[in-house]
């Protein structure tokens, strides 16, 4: 099938873009001697997984007990879920997984973690865990610098049915962009030593209590951003032992402003039709396009704006060679319906098709069934959004 014949608005992904990609990311694990545990948030697709396993990728990680359901089914053996698990509903969906498939996932209050050792030691199981830390982000996770940090890790690795695997971070603060006076590579770069520096110093920490051992310890850091220029170090003996970023599989437009990829890197896209159009302000038209919230996602961050206005996207004029539309910005976004100005010229009819760069691939992906693999102008393959709907 050809591009012209496909319904709009659908989600495009590029497989030259996916595949060179996928073996930077992998290039860079092996180089730092880190295992790469792709997050599959980003495309929920058993296809794509089996891309990056088949490039070395070691395990993966998801969300949330759902989508491991969906990934041990497809045949992964080994499965992190990068969140509190807390609630029997989900410990019921984990325990089935475990005659199959190694699975892990993270503590980070003591309430969560004796109600997982009550759980799983009257199945006669025992869970690997991870400490989940907080490194700067301020979301969940223990503190770094916690005192007690010690404490805790001894309490979590004293309860039956559990077993203290290993730390694990998320440099979410990687996403905050460059501070006044820094670049965006230096910015990248200070968000990635400060998350693996503070793990390993907490790592290290452990290890002098007699809770953790080099080489049989987990240290695990993930973002995109803090991936994209990631170096391993080592402190006490102990090390970074896996990467798990997800969003390098195809990027967007907020990975392009915070420097961690060129927008000819970003291989997702959105095609979507011109449904109507009426004048604007002076020397303008509004331009209405059938892909919104619902496509694109409303999610804005750091560099996403124009000239301190909010945009949604970035709207491409010519999509093989990943050129920005000059004259056309994606102003406001309804669910059906992205609102655009254009300036100028450059006029786009009813009818007409535009490709954009969504700000956030991650939540444009979680919308839709299908994702369609291109080359060129064709459509080569279908794609199933295998974990679509994965919430719990």
């Amino acid at each position: 099938m050809l591009l012209d014949a496909l319904p709009t608005p659908a989600l495009l992904v590029d497989e030259a873009r996916l595949h060179a990609n996928l073996d930077r990311m992998q290039a860079r694990a092996v180089r730092e001697g880190v295992a790469l545990r792709p997050h599959l948030k980003t495309h929920k697709s058993a296809r794509i997984a089996a891309m990056q396993r088949e490039r070395g990728a070691r395990g993966v990680t998801v969300a949330k007990p759902s989508e491991a359901a969906v990934f041990v089914a497809a045949g992964f053996d080994d499965v992190r879920i990068a969140y509190p698990v807390v609630g029997a509903f989900r410990h019921e969906t984990l325990l089935p997984l475990m005659d199959r498939a190694r699975v892990s996932f993270c503590v980070d209050t003591l309430e969560g973690a004796r109600a997982a050792s009550a759980f799983y030691s009257e199945h006669g199981r025992t869970a690997d865990v991870l400490l989940e830390v907080d490194t700067g982000y301020g979301r969940t996770g223990i503190g770094w610098d916690d005192e007690d940090a010690a404490g805790f890790a001894r309490a979590v690795a004293s309860l039956p049915g559990l077993r203290l695997a290993g730390l694990l971070t998320h440099e979410g603060d990687a996403y905050n962009g460059p501070r006044e006076g820094q670049t965006a590579h230096e910015a990248l770069r200070h968000a990635m030593c400060q998350g693996r520096d503070r793990l390993l110093m907490l790592a290290q920490s452990l290890g002098a209590a007699g809770l953790a051992r080099p080489g049989a310890f987990e240290v695990s850091v993930g973002s995109t951003p803090s991936a994209s220029v990631f170096e391993n170090a080592e402190r006490g003996g102990f090390r970074v032992t896996e990467i798990r970023p997800g969003n390098y599989c195809f990027f967007d437009a907020m990975q392009v402003a915070l420097g961690a990829c060129r927008l000819e890197d970003c291989a997702l896209t959105a095609l979507a039709t011109v449904v109507s159009k009426r004048a604007g302000a002076a020397g303008t038209e509004r331009v209405y396009l059938d892909a919104g919230k619902k496509t694109l996602t409303s999610d804005r961050g750091y560099g996403t704006d124009v000239n301190g206005a909010p945009a949604y996207g970035r709207p491409l004029y010519n999509a093989r060679t990943m050129r920005d539309f000059p004259h056309l910005r994606i102003t406001a976004l309804s669910e059906e319906h992205a609102w655009c100005e254009v300036y100028g010229s450059a006029t786009l009819a009813v009818g007409d098709r535009v490709r954009l760069v969504p700000n956030h691939a991650c939540v444009a992906v979680a919308t839709q069934d299908v994702l369609h693999l291109v080359r060129g102008e064709e459509v080569i393959e279908t794609l199933p959004v295998d974990a679509r709907g994965c919430v719990a």
